[in-house]
């Protein structure tokens, strides 16, 4: 799974990247705030890991902007602030955990496999778009509840299309999906199955809209 580690202490951040590279999730960290928010719009992630007090933008307006953008992602809040305001208020914007620095590392531990645990229930088994439905545990898509025949690589680009439906995708993050998922695929080769899989699906009312210089865009028509 993909973690992002925003946390500006080196040395709390790199206990914390050791933790989960132990358990083997793929580990982003950065220390800036404005930097940390242009990686959650650009990609997606499992879990963020988010402390609050940051340079350039404070982990309370990160948060607020990836709930504005209605991403569900799991975040947990590491913080030195112990009012219980500071926790209303992190909790009202829409963190699902919260810790007070300094922690135990196994309460750490056990919040974070909780968070991974619920976000992964959270994600339906069942994504829908118009008449474009797919099932992500039987990896099979549907158009107006007939099979459509995809190969995998053209199933995984779906679900992730589907997954940030309205929104733009940009190839270089369809192709770092796809590395994830442990299928390396160029851009060029991204261009090949976005173009097979816009044929396939176009007698439903959905589409994938190319928007040069930006990426690609699933939406209902």
């Amino acid at each position: 799974m993909r973690v992002l580690i925003v946390e500006d202490d080196p040395v709390l951040a790199d206990v914390l990247v050791r933790i989960l590279q132990r358990e083997k999730h793929t580990v982003t960290h950065e220390t800036n705030g404005l930097l940390a928010d242009a990686l959650l719009e650009k990609h997606q992630y499992e879990l963020v890991i988010l402390d609050m007090g940051l340079p350039d933008m404070e982990g309370g307006e990160i948060l607020g902007r990836l709930r504005q953008r209605n991403d569900k992602v799991p975040v947990l809040i590491l913080t030195a602030r112990d009012r219980v305001e500071d926790r209303v208020q992190g909790l009202d914007r829409g963190a699902d955990d919260y810790l007070i620095k300094p922690f135990d590392l196994l309460e750490l531990e056990a919040r974070i496999r909780a968070l991974l645990r619920r976000g992964q229930s959270a994600v339906s088994a069942q994504l829908q778009v118009g008449d474009l439905s797919l099932d992500t545990i039987g990896h099979r898509a549907f158009l107006n509840g007939e099979p459509v025949e995809l190969s995998a690589r053209e199933l995984s680009v779906l679900e992730i299309l589907m997954l940030r439906v309205g929104r733009v995708v940009s190839k270089e993050l369809l192709s770092e999906q796809m590395s994830a998922l442990g299928d390396d695929m160029s851009i060029n080769a991204i261009e090949v199955y976005v173009h097979r899989l816009r044929k396939k699906i176009e007698e439903g009312n959905v589409s994938v809209r190319t928007l040069r210089g930006l990426g690609y865009l699933l939406e209902k028509t």
